[in-house]
């Protein structure tokens, strides 16, 4: 994170930097409702590897970290 926007991540052994805007997602997108979900938010950006691939990610953070809820090409 840099000043609270996601910048960077390592997801399925890769190293990430976020390559556009990101954009802030509510507790609204999530399909599958969790316990205690109100203060669940998530980010959706695009993150380019070092090899140039590039895909986009949603993320949420839970109690123990940042999770990757799906990536798309």
């Amino acid at each position: 994170m840099a000043d609270d926007i996601p910048a960077r991540m390592v997801f399925a052994g890769r190293r990430w930097k976020v390559t556009d805007t990101p954009t802030r997602l509510c507790h609204s997108i999530w399909v599958a409702p969790r316990e205690g979900n109100a203060g669940l938010y998530g980010w959706r950006f695009q993150g380019t590897d070092d090899d140039g691939l590039s895909l986009v990610f949603d993320v949420f953070k839970a109690e123990h970290g940042w999770h990757v809820h799906r990536s798309y090409e």
